[in-house]
């Protein structure tokens, strides 16, 4: 990302501080709703990723850590560590299939259908009905799908939270998915490590201030959201999930 123009550089800014902004105040979407936009800027992906994964860890890490330190003795934390453990029993093959690539499917096929059923799941909760499968088998395949696109690329995170929005309390939502990535993305760093990836250390020292920016920024957005009456909050939530599937249609196909 050197010998970059002037404005370049402030638009990767900026769009870092967008970044931070959305993961910290939905707890998922840092990556979808802005790798699109700094392609635009510098057309390749392996420049950012490994950026925006390692941003990931540092901002869960702190989310966990201020979770367990904040609550008072006694008190349980915002993580919902039950459901989190048994989602991960759920996604973490399909996971290692995804980001060593032993399985390889219709990039736009896989797209177009993720994309379809986190739509679903959007109107949903726009319409302040969402839809709860009463199928543990369906819940496991959406699961299942979602941590094999996670690992393959950085689209699975919608289908993911189209599935715990409607386990997992409007409290917890953020911090458990928080801890999820983490865990996700750290495989995916290891496979990076592995393939001998440049993880951009030097520009950490300038990107790392700007998702701190959108970090802060994003808390503040989900301290009202989630102290808002419970249809707003999924109301929100559905708005972002169709927008990115939307978005993500008109890209796999155009």
């Amino acid at each position: 990302m050197d010998n970059l123009l002037a404005w370049q550089y402030v638009a990767i800014g900026i769009l870092f501080v967008w970044s931070g902004f959305v993961r910290s105040g939905l707890g998922f979407g840092g990556a979808v709703l802005s790798l699109p936009f700094l392609l635009l800027v510098h057309n390749d992906a392996l420049v950012f990723l490994p950026i925006i994964a390692v941003h990931l860890l540092i901002f869960s890490s702190w989310i966990a850590w201020h979770n367990q330190k904040s609550r008072p003795h006694g008190q349980e934390g915002t993580i919902d560590w039950q459901y989190l453990g048994a989602s991960l029993r759920v996604m973490i093959i399909p996971k290692l299939i995804g980001v060593f690539g032993l399985l390889t499917l219709p990039t736009a096929w896989m797209t177009s259908l993720i994309f379809v059923i986190v739509a679903f799941y959007a109107v949903g909760y726009i319409r302040n009905r969402p839809f709860q499968s009463r199928s543990r088998a369906v819940d496991n395949t959406f699961l299942a799908l979602g941590g094999y696109i996670s690992g393959a690329s950085l689209i699975g995170a919608p289908l993911i939270v189209a599935v715990y929005a409607g386990r997992v309390a409007k409290e917890s939502l953020r911090d458990t998915l928080f801890v999820l990535w983490f865990i996700l993305v750290l495989i995916k760093c290891a496979a990076f490590v592995w393939a001998g990836v440049d993880f951009q250390l030097i520009h950490h020292l300038w990107l790392l201030p700007c998702a701190t920016l959108g970090h802060v920024l994003g808390s503040r957005f989900h301290r009202k959201l989630v102290t808002a009456e419970t249809p707003v909050f999924f109301r929100v939530l559905g708005s972002v999930l169709l927008v990115v599937s939307l978005f993500g249609l008109v890209k796999a196909w155009w």
